[in-house]
């Protein structure tokens, strides 16, 4: 007896032997149970994801002696017929040699006479798209209103060539493409009952070639059986195939983010002596670039593309340590380069190219991380004037805050706290940083000076004023001069938080609850109503009135549209924001440039 192919050997008979197309042998299934079967049956989708096979399982539940049945014996003789491809009653037709008018004519008037001994006559086009216009309106009539003994079963990788006159007539059933797990599972299987030993990471190769179709798979896995002796491993494969083993993809993602060009090189001078295509190469780069963002952002399993489980764990552990900005700024640099590639004329040349620009650049900084080391730097610098090692005419440690407490105390002034906001590109590293945070004082040996403010400890930890000094919720003493007092102190360790808080008061005080008010724009309410600032807020309360308290905050959005200062004031102000010593430092700190500047 001839050989043959595993595809033919092992092709389904049941539906539940069908590869993850469940959707379609369950609809089926009931239909067939229920009597509901159309008489027309259109099966779509990519190539050797079952359709035919499914069609011929239809026909064998339809004209099976037990049915109709969803599960055919395949012991009767119709069965037996239907598998061995000779039935009498079961036409299988080729949609892309049968394609003029007269073949469907004949069709037509064949399918007057009933069926030889099935309950049934079927036919089975397949690729029924090749049908020239004239076939197609020739079997419009017959398939709108078939005899009582025919069914039309079609499959097709192109539903969208067929005319909307056929489809409408046909009841639609797509088959999807099969996922890599499941190719896998079923290779696997395979082997085990043809005694094959074949490796994991090599069976993982060829369900990558396959793309999905499991036709394709079983017929590379042919390929590889018979081009190699004994126990099949990846390199056997991938010499046999020529394809791209995922270990290497790995090799040049660890790499970028080690900064090693030496490793880079070296993979792509392998897989270019081995054969590999470098526009290929560089295309499954980019595919594993985007697999290992959508893994650091959290994305499901199922929107990687071609992924087994076993290497979404290896991603998770490769992307442990680097920030989703740095990936995305990768990404971004491979799609510049991608166009480069395509139209060099040394590609191999063009793709170690694009990578040494890759690793010219540094991860960014992102806005958050940014504000905190905003924060850092202006403590000390404040630090630094207040000790006294900086030449500073003019300014007392209480000057800062002259220019607010000369205003009404139901606002401060956003001047008296932090300078204009800018808007800084910066090139820091992957990884983001949690800011400082407001830690209440653990003792009463803190000392204070004249203002309540208490000096910063050796750690660079502020201290908030000792509890004996201050007044309590009870007290006569203003509220809006507290609340000022407790804003100095938060200034002192985070003066972007009490910057959120420029134009605000207290509008409610008991012995147990505080209530804040203030206007800002959207960031700062956002920036404002985050649990880590809202407990320094709570823990800064707390301190100044000596008690537990509940503080709630009552942001209201504020209207800039109709208050911009005109083209002058606007311009002074962006000019002291550029002379600001924070802003001197921040740009000098992280090597960066002044993109913009927005007056809030």
């Amino acid at each position: 007896m001839s050989y043959l192919v595993l595809a033919r050997k092992y092709r389904p008979q049941r539906f539940e032997d069908v590869v993850r197309q469940e959707h379609i042998t369950r609809a089926l299934g009931n239909a067939v149970t229920s009597g509901r079967l159309a008489h027309a049956i259109l099966l779509s989708g990519p190539r050797g994801t079952g359709k035919t096979t499914i069609a011929r399982i239809l026909a064998k539940c339809v004209n099976c002696e037990t049915g109709p049945t969803a599960t055919p014996c395949n012991k009767c003789r119709s069965c037996r017929e239907i598998t061995k491809g000779h039935a009498a009653d079961v036409f299988e037709i080729d949609g892309a040699s049968n394609n003029k008018v007269d073949n469907v004519r004949e069709l037509r008037d064949n399918a007057n006479y009933m069926p030889a001994h099935s309950p049934y006559k079927i036919y089975i086009i397949d690729e029924v798209h090749m049908l020239s216009d004239s076939a197609f309106n020739a079997l419009l009539k017959i398939l709108e209103e078939p005899p009582a003994h025919v069914k039309f079963f079609f499959a097709t990788t192109e539903p969208n060539k067929i005319p909307i006159t056929i489809l409408s007539r046909c009841q639609r059933h797509d088959c999807r493409r099969i996922d890599i797990d499941a190719i896998i599972a079923h290779m696997t299987s395979l082997c085990q009952k043809e005694n094959i030993q074949i490796s994991a990471d090599g069976l993982t190769v060829i369900a990558r070639e396959a793309d999905g179709s499991i036709r394709d798979a079983l017929s590379l896995l042919d390929l590889i059986i018979t081009s190699a002796t004994g126990d099949i491993g990846i390199d056997q494969i991938v010499d046999v195939l020529g394809g791209l083993d995922r270990q290497s993809l790995f090799e040049i993602s660890g790499g970028v983010f080690e900064g090693n060009t030496g490793k880079i090189i070296d993979t792509i001078d392998r897989l270019y002596e081995r054969g590999q295509h470098m526009m290929k190469l560089f295309s499954e780069v980019l595919a594993h670039f985007r697999n290992l963002l959508v893994v650091k952002i959290g994305g499901n399993a199922r929107t990687l593309a071609d992924v087994s489980e076993y290497e979404q764990k290896a991603m998770q552990e490769q992307v442990k340590n680097v920030s989703a900005t740095y990936i995305n700024q990768i990404l971004d640099m491979l799609f510049k380069e991608e166009n480069n590639i395509k139209q060099s004329t040394q590609p191999k040349l063009a793709v170690e190219i694009a990578f040494i620009r890759i690793l010219q650049i540094r991860p960014a900084l992102s806005m958050d991380t940014l504000i905190e080391k905003i924060d850092t730097l202006q403590k000390s610098f404040a630090e630094t004037i207040s000790s006294g090692n900086v030449f500073t005419p003019d300014i007392r440690p209480d000057a800062i805050y002259s220019k607010s407490q000369k205003k009404t105390p139901d606002a401060i002034e956003p001047d008296s706290m932090n300078p204009p906001p800018v808007e800084v590109a910066s090139t820091p590293a992957p990884e983001e940083s949690n800011g400082p945070s407001y830690l209440p004082p653990s003792s009463d040996k803190n000392k204070t000076d004249d203002s309540g403010v208490k000096e910063s400890d050796p750690a660079g930890t502020f201290k908030a004023p000792l509890k004996t000094d201050q007044p309590s919720p009870e007290t006569n003493e203003p509220i809006a001069d507290s609340w000022h007092q407790i804003l100095k102190i938060i200034s002192g360790n985070h003066q972007a938080l009490a910057a959120c808080f420029a134009k605000s008061k207290l509008t409610n005080i008991t012995n147990t609850h505080l209530e804040v008010s203030f206007k800002a724009n959207q960031f700062n309410i956002n920036y404002a109503n985050r649990k880590n600032n809202r407990s320094i807020l709570t823990a800064a309360c707390c301190d100044y009135f000596g008690k537990e308290l509940k503080v709630s905050l009552k942001p209201e959005l504020l209207n800039t549209n109709g208050h911009k200062a005109n083209k002058k004031e606007k311009k002074r102000l962006e000019q002291d924001a550029l002379n600001h010593p924070l802003v001197e430092e921040a740009i000098k700190l992280f090597k960066a440039k002044v993109v913009d500047i927005k007056i809030l």
